[in-house]
């Protein structure tokens, strides 16, 4: 009780012009400053940070621009180039909103607006970057760009799937999405052609689905079933089952032919497996991992395979993984807390 009275006496004593509302000066709006990396930089430095080259980048925001421009430059808007090079810096470091609206010049708030729209509008481009061979003269250059690996007859592509790394996307159906291995994941279907470009994706399937189960609901099996291809093939481990257009690797080779069957298609089934490595050292947020809404992850892995495609069409070297990229390694995903999953 003699708490309580000091405490009312302390509220009854106070001036009262001390309560009396004080209205709040507004803040001045700061605008962080925002450089043109693609005239600052250059080409090393440039493909360094942002994975591709600047004539790669410049197509690409030519292919966009009217998708993401602003109408006016009120409010210091952010110009489609900065809108390009900010998505590419996320997709490069895998990273919170802020470190990369830093490096570009936005706010986080702004980068959390941008990186969805930009991400949107390049998966949009998958019709026409990423396709199977439709033509007759395509078929025939895919089946002599592939027997001239190891000599395997009528292939078109490989294929083969991919786990990318996600958050508990919560839920009563989270844990459809924890693999075998025992993190949450995205279970990614690719068809590779000889030339290390994606011909076919998938990304939408949970991390604990079995690679057969994505490709026997694809639309891509049922283009095979539907005789698309003639007597073209498809490549794949021993989890996919033969058929009249899918080839897999004999567990038991006994004769001398089916040792070479088996040596000539696994040698030829390696084109998706390096794929998988070009694509993950070129973009290190599909090896990192994606802390995103589940709709936002499988844009960003489409994106993603859509880049690679570009970078492919512009000859770029393969690169190797970026240095900051192992320091986020064990910043972005090891976390404490049990209940997302990851390791």
């Amino acid at each position: 009780m003699i708490l309580i009275e000091k405490i009312v006496d302390l509220i009854t004593s106070t001036d009262s012009s001390d309560n009396e509302f004080e209205p709040q000066v507004r803040r001045p709006r700061v605008f962080k400053e925002r450089r043109n990396y693609l005239l600052t930089m250059n080409n090393e430095e440039f493909k360094k940070r942002f994975r591709l080259s600047k004539n790669a980048v410049v197509h690409i925001i030519d292919q966009i621009r009217d998708k993401i421009a602003h109408r006016t430059d009120r409010n210091n808007a952010v110009s489609p180039e900065n809108q390009v090079l900010l998505t590419l810096r996320f997709y490069a470091l895998g990273t919170i909103y802020q470190a990369v609206g830093d490096f570009v010049g936005v706010s986080t708030a702004t980068a959390g607006r941008i990186i969805p729209r930009v991400t949107h509008e390049i998966a949009k481009m998958r019709k026409d970057i990423i396709r199977m061979p439709s033509t007759q003269e395509e078929i025939n250059q895919a089946k002599l760009n592939f027997f001239s690996i190891a000599k395997f007859p009528r292939v078109i592509g490989v294929i083969d799937c991919t786990h990318v790394k996600i958050l508990s996307p919560g839920g009563d159906n989270a844990e459809i999405f924890r693999n075998r291995k025992g993190y949450f994941s995205i279970n990614v279907q690719i068809v590779a052609g000889a030339d290390l470009k994606i011909k076919n994706i998938v990304a939408r399937w949970p991390g604990s689905a079995h690679d057969s189960n994505i490709f026997s609901n694809s639309r891509i099996r049922a283009q095979f079933e539907d005789n698309m291809f003639g007597d073209a093939l498809l490549l794949g481990d021993s989890g996919y089952g033969v058929s009249n257009y899918m080839m897999t690797i004999l567990n038991e080779p006994r004769t001398e032919g089916e040792q070479l069957y088996n040596e000539s298609l696994i040698r030829t089934r390696n084109t998706v497996e390096r794929l998988f490595g070009v694509l993950k050292r070129r973009f290190p947020i599909i090896s990192l991992g994606i802390k995103s809404s589940l709709e936002l992850t499988q844009g960003i892995i489409v994106a993603c395979a859509v880049l690679h495609n570009i970078a492919r069409d512009f000859n770029e070297e393969e690169l190797e993984f970026e240095e900051d990229c192992e320091v986020q390694r064990f910043q972005h995903f090891i976390v404490k807390d049990k209940k997302n999953g990851l390791k």
